[in-house]
């Protein structure tokens, strides 16, 4: 009798993280289409580049209804914003000196910012690329991962692995993904708010492209646009 109420309490609990790990492959894929199929061949047409980003997107809405998360669950408020604030300043002010000192001995120019005034232009939709990126990362990645692991230092590394992993084949820029992404994923686990990492996301890369050396960047492209730019750079 033990033996079997064991089993019936596994199965339900097996099936719950299988469905779990059945939807973060399916973002991952989602994603990796984009990059290394569908971006090279219909790059310049944005529309059909996106569609499978779409596609990874509805899911994710629908995915999050049927698991009756809320937006507050996800990381859609502002309670919690200057927890999360605090949890992330000191370790993103010590990259930012890393990243100043790496940029100062390697003679590194970054990408070439000099103009501070496009850069304060472009801010706001750095800020939603990285709210777009933390969204899919944290809120449905974390989250799912929590459900496989719990919570802790397992779901917060295979979280950053993921999310460096995205950054194939670009090898420093997955050294920054990697460890940026422990950092996030860990402040997400404590105190879940995606406008405090979609802040700290865009200011950490407008500090990596304007210290790291543009040969290390490789003008920060991924999947096949890194061997075969869309959109060469002169």
């Amino acid at each position: 009798m033990e033996r079997k109420m064991g089993t019936s309490l596994a199965e339900p609990q097996g099936r719950v993280r299988g469905a779990a790990i059945r939807e973060i492959s399916l973002v991952i894929l989602c994603v990796l289409i984009a990059e290394w199929a569908i971006l090279p061949l219909f790059g310049r047409n944005i529309l059909i580049g996106m569609i499978p980003v779409g596609i990874c997107f509805i899911f994710m809405f629908w995915s999050h209804r049927a698991w009756g998360e809320k937006a507050r669950d996800l990381g859609w408020r502002i309670d919690n914003f200057p927890q999360s604030l605090s949890l992330l300043a000191a370790p993103m002010l010590l990259a930012g000196v890393l990243l100043i000192v790496v940029g100062w001995l390697t003679e590194g120019s970054g990408t070439g910012v000099r103009d501070w005034r496009l850069v304060l232009l472009s801010f706001p939709w750095l800020f939603l690329w990285g709210l777009m990126q933390q969204y899919a990362l944290q809120a449905f990645i974390n989250r799912r991962a929590q459900i496989i692991w719990g919570r802790g230092t397992r779901s917060v590394l295979f979280v950053a692995l993921v999310f460096g992993l995205l950054h194939l084949p670009n090898l420093w820029l997955m050294l920054a993904t990697f460890t940026a992404g422990i950092l996030w994923a860990y402040v997400y686990q404590r105190a879940p708010n995606l406008l405090a990492l979609a802040l700290s996301h865009s200011l950490l890369t407008v500090v990596l492209i304007s210290t790291a050396p543009a040969a290390a960047l490789h003008g920060m492209r991924v999947g096949f646009n890194y061997y075969w730019p869309i959109h060469p750079t002169s």
